[in-house]
């Protein structure tokens, strides 16, 4: 293992992670899917240690994702249930926190449909002097830091599944195609793929890829360098030779007006096929962090086939990739404390 290097207590956001940091999770992720390989599938990493599972919003790969992750791990696990729990009663979810770290836990993991709840739950276990750590497993339409680095883990084993690093997406073309208004997950992909040194061309409606994305790209321009970030309100100029495409589901639920026309409509213009990857490298691959809306944003046919989509890689790597991160945060081997 690679631990003795980490210095983060908190796993918030992937704004400041490094390239050093990238290949921690990297490597840490690739010893434990050799692990996941082995007969075994358990090792006493975190034996003693308490992971708190705290979905404030519904999930399914994510939560089971990380409570597998935590019991590989050997740790003890809670599952927090809010439709049973005292916020039904006004308990605050500062307050739930604080209980739970009542309870002895060592790292909360934190899901919530607004975003900052992981933050302030962190700042929190800060202030009354706890050591607890918190994993950002999801917060609104801020960041999903754990399914970047598991979409990372995904492309750089494509590339090299011996020895995946950050390394290896240097002038890569990952097209991520969708709702990108509301995903925190495309947030967070920006910040890795970008820092890594990947080319990213994003493609949407208008109303689903304001101007403001190109934010992301602005610290290069500001450099002098050219910015790896592009912005399309069509598909095909994403695509055009890409080596990966992510495509994104159509969050309906977070949208508070019409932003397309229908269903039908999107899939005719943004929908991912096998036809569309022609305009692709020939050795492409597809991605989707799901769930799935099959033929709107991808195509059934493309979601099942073994040689182009990575979408059961992507579910696979995340237990190694979850393991990864919450060994990191809660071995004992963390130095300073930030987040």
């Amino acid at each position: 293992m690679v631990a003795s290097t980490w210095t983060r207590r908190h796993i918030i956001s992937l704004a400041d992670f490094t390239i050093a940091e990238y290949d921690i999770v990297l490597q840490t992720a690739a010893s434990f899917q050799e692990v996941l390989s082995r007969p075994t599938k358990k090792v006493p990493t975190l034996q003693g240690r308490v992971v708190a599972n705290l979905f404030f919003e519904p999930s399914t790969r994510t939560r089971n994702s990380f409570e597998l992750a935590a019991k590989r791990l050997s740790a003890d696990t809670l599952t927090f249930a809010p439709g049973s729990s005292s916020l039904t009663k006004g308990e605050t979810i500062l307050d739930t926190a604080l209980t739970y770290l009542a309870m002895g836990t060592d790292i909360m993991v934190i899901r919530h449909q607004h975003a900052g709840v992981p933050q302030a739950i962190a700042q929190e276990m800060e202030r009354v002097g706890s050591q607890v750590s918190v994993l950002n497993a999801g917060d609104g339409q801020h960041e999903h830091p754990s399914q970047a680095l598991l979409d990372l883990f995904t492309l750089c084993c494509v590339l090299d599944p011996d020895q995946p690093r950050a390394s290896l997406m240097q002038g890569k073309k990952v097209a991520i195609v969708g709702d990108i208004l509301h995903s925190r997950v495309a947030r967070s992909n920006l910040w890795s793929l970008i820092t890594c040194g990947a080319e990213v061309h994003l493609a949407a409606p208008p109303t689903l890829l304001p101007e403001f994305f190109r934010s992301w790209g602005a610290p290069l321009e500001e450099a002098g360098a050219r910015s790896p970030l592009h912005l399309h309100w069509s598909l095909e100029p994403a695509l055009a030779d890409a080596d990966f495409v992510m495509t994104l589901r159509l969050q309906k639920e977070r949208m508070t007006q019409y932003l397309f026309p229908t269903l039908r409509e999107y899939h005719r213009s943004f929908g991912i096929t096998h036809d569309r990857l022609k305009h692709c490298k020939s050795t492409v691959k597809v991605l989707h962090p799901g769930p799935v809306n099959r033929g709107i944003e991808i195509s059934s046919e493309l979601m099942d086939d073994p040689r182009l989509s990575l979408i059961s890689q992507q579910v696979s790597s995340g237990v190694a990739v979850r393991m990864a991160l919450l060994y990191l945060i809660g071995s004992g081997k963390v130095g300073d404390g930030k987040s």
